[in-house]
């Protein structure tokens, strides 16, 4: 489990997060939303590191990460998988580098050994052959395919994903979302999914927390949010399957 305990966060004295308290489960997708702006993304962020809390607590399973030494964050960040928005790949690198880069950062393997863990991810995704490519001759479903299988590389004990349908097609997404769910429950991940696409909620989403100006508003399953009464996560819903509407429209 993962959790978070009060947690504040602002930028050049402006608030970004205000007392955000939540828990994240073992062997769940767990999805974060909310509009832009919300706060949603820097959330995600505290939790993985990549922003330092002005005040809280992060624990990482019973390991309490703000007081981990440098040495002892970089142990904990092996057992950590990071899936960036639009799969972030390295255009310099072929798919096999790409997928690779955790393994030379995090371990001593030989590499044969990386080799083969390359091409056992790559198969996972659903890849096969396309080690020697460039992210520029694939699509940016195979792209963000690419991006999980360099997430899952370390076999990871934790899985973010930041917006992995973004740009993407509801047929690619549909399957960015499947593959996300199966990897979670098969290796018994905990996964936190930044997103606003409400039919990744509605398809995978087994526990959801909605983000609010900088505050958790609402907490619970996929079939408790069509029942809620939060009104502002109620006008979150509504509003984003009108822009999706509409953008299918045009």
């Amino acid at each position: 489990m993962i959790t978070a305990h009060h947690i504040y966060k602002s930028f050049e004295g402006t608030p970004v997060l205000h007392d955000v308290s939540v828990s994240f489960d073992e062997n769940k997708t767990n999805l974060i939303i909310g509009a832009s702006g919300s706060g949603k993304t820097v959330l995600l962020k505290c939790l993985v590191g990549l922003h330092e809390v002005d005040a809280g607590e992060i624990r990482f399973d019973e390991v309490l990460y703000n007081n981990l030494s440098f040495e002892q964050k970089k142990h904990l960040r092996r057992k950590i998988g990071m899936l960036f928005q639009g799969g972030a790949l390295f255009d310099f690198a072929t798919v096999e580098e790409n997928v690779m880069f955790p393994m030379n950062m995090f371990t001593d393997w030989t590499l044969e050994e990386k080799q083969e863990r390359v091409n056992f991810c790559l198969q996972r995704v659903k890849l096969e052959n396309v080690n020697h490519l460039y992210p520029s001759a694939l699509s940016g479903g195979m792209q963000t395919r690419v991006g999980i299988a360099r997430a899952i590389a370390l076999n990871p004990r934790y899985l973010f994903c930041d917006e992995p349908n973004s740009g993407l097609d509801p047929r690619t997404s549909i399957v960015i979302d499947n593959l996300i769910y199966e990897i979670t429950h098969e290796f018994g991940i905990i996964t936190i999914i930044n997103t606003h696409d409400m039919n990744s909620v509605m398809e995978i989403g087994e526990k959801i927390v909605f983000i609010h100006q900088g505050a958790k508003y609402w907490e619970g399953t996929k079939e408790e949010i069509l029942h809620t009464d939060n009104a502002e996560l109620n006008h979150f819903v509504f509003a984003s399957n009108m822009a999706k509407q509409l953008k299918m429209k045009n």
